[in-house]
């Protein structure tokens, strides 16, 4: 299944993506697409709806988040060797974690809004796994029995407050309008391999990444298992598994920064597309 939530700020209803590619009103079967909804018992009542006997939605208009309720923003860093060449960093013995806070979340086509005194914000496109069974010191074997489905994500980060500024990454990956996650989430068995999406991302037409998953340091169920040492993992939270190279940062001769008015587009095969338009700052963007 492609599940999604479509609508205004705080008036999101929930829909799916039938096998044409038209959105059905998911709200007479629930009133939103929630973490409880990406349990295995969630899906399975999903799954027992007949699409076909569903409102076609003629025009969603704006794409909200596809699930509401994520507990934990959870983002790898350094996941491709090629990413962390091009960083000049050492490819890590085991995974760097941190976190975004939910406060970053946004749309696939909201506005990506430069936070005050900006001068280094970067572009990430990433493959988002999604709980949907609690995963508490879980096995690699067993991990991916615990993953709900998979999205896009675009782990935009402003490299200056990341690296420059002291600290954790935390504060470079965390503002207003930095998490922006769909359009869709596809459930775990119409993605037989994760290990084997295409991922790119384009800023004003031009290709700056083109990757595959097939070269993460760390694979999906590695990453499942791994971080539920360190935290228990509940339906709705998500791991954002890490970028391929070609981010702004790492360009030759120099650095390429986002600015107002550049669009990025980004998907990977099988999970949909996102585009944004960077805008200055403007509060009235990130409040709706």
């Amino acid at each position: 299944m492609k599940l999604m939530r479509y609508g205004a700020r705080g008036a999101e209803k929930p829909g799916l993506v039938d096998a044409q590619g038209r959105v059905r009103d998911l709200s007479a079967v629930l009133p939103d697409i929630t973490a409880q909804s990406l349990t295995p018992e969630g899906l399975a009542r999903l799954r027992a709806v007949d699409a076909a006997g569903l409102p076609v939605v003629a025009s969603p208009g704006r794409i909200a988040p596809p699930w509401s309720g994520m507990g934990k923003f959870i983002c790898i860093g350094l996941n491709y060797a090629d990413h962390a060449a091009e960083a000049g960093l050492q490819v890590p013995a085991e995974p760097v974690i941190f976190m975004k806070p939910t406060s970053a979340l946004a749309g696939c086509n909201d506005p990506v809004v430069l936070p005050r005194g900006s001068v280094k914000t970067d572009w990430e496109v990433e493959l988002g796994v999604v709980i949907g069974k609690k995963a508490r010191y879980v096995d690699e074997a067993e991990a991916l029995s615990h993953v709900a489905g998979y999205c896009v994500v675009n782990d935009v980060s402003e490299r200056e407050y990341q690296i420059e500024r002291g600290g954790t990454w935390d504060k470079g990956k965390g503002c207003d309008t930095f998490g922006p996650v769909g359009p869709w989430l596809v459930t775990a068995d119409e993605v037989p391999n994760p290990q084997d999406l295409e991922l790119w991302l384009e800023v004003n037409g031009k290709r700056y990444q083109n990757g595959s998953t097939r070269t993460m340091v760390f694979g999906v169920a590695q990453l499942v298992a791994y971080v539920s040492r360190f935290m228990t993992l509940y339906p709705g939270d998500l791991i954002s598994t890490g970028t391929p190279p070609g981010v702004g940062m790492g360009q030759k001769p120099a650095p390429v920064y986002l600015e107002a008015g550049d669009e990025m587009k980004l998907g990977i095969t099988g999970l949909g597309e996102q585009r944004q338009r960077v805008h200055a700052w403007d509060p009235a963007l990130i409040d709706g």
